[in-house]
């Protein structure tokens, strides 16, 4: 490749950048409703898409290569900036006696056997899901099988477990209480 189509394409390239920055900008901010977080979020598209312009297959899809940059972008900075909880600063409310440590094991044992009792397409799912924290597309890419398929066998899982572990919940809270009198 000579140096003058690198220029010619680099500035072709820059032309692609500068009329879809509007579009992409349009797009941030219908998903973040926060303008300065759709500029960051495009610039942080054009900043990676000029990085990577050589990993451009097709140069006919550059504004879907550019869109598809965003949605990463996107999901990647929620990712980064979702809400949580350390569970091992969490109080639990209550006494911590030996009765509500078996109460919890013994749930964890029921949930744990539920789950063991699902098929291994939908266990494999909603444990990479639910359990792990991965979004569907990273469960998609991990198992090698179609988003729609993980949203399906996720849905079928906990259905299942919801049917299985249903009735007992039920039941225990159901169940007479004992109270004690000193």
């Amino acid at each position: 490749m000579r140096i003058s189509d690198i220029f010619c394409r680099s500035r072709e390239f820059k032309q692609v950048l500068e009329t879809s920055r509007p579009r992409l900008y349009r797009l941030a901010y219908s998903w973040t409703h926060d303008a300065a977080l759709a500029d960051d979020l495009v610039q942080e598209t054009l900043t990676k898409a000029w990085q990577k312009y050589d990993q451009l297959r097709d140069p006919k899809a550059q504004e879907a290569w550019l869109f598809s940059i965003l949605t990463n972008c996107f999901r990647d900075h929620y990712r980064r900036h979702r809400e949580t909880d350390d569970i091992d600063e969490m109080e639990i409310p209550g006494d911590q006696c030996l009765e509500t440590e078996q109460i919890r094991s013994e749930l964890v044992g029921r949930v744990r056997k539920a789950i063991e009792s699902l098929p291994e397409g939908q266990r494999q799912v909603v444990t990479l899901v639910d359990l792990e924290g991965f979004s569907y597309i990273e469960v998609s890419s991990i198992l090698g099988i179609p988003s729609g398929t993980v949203m399906s066998r996720l849905c079928r899982a906990r259905a299942a477990l919801k049917t299985l572990l249903l009735p007992e919940l039920q039941a225990a809270q159901h169940s007479p209480k004992i109270r004690r009198v000193k």
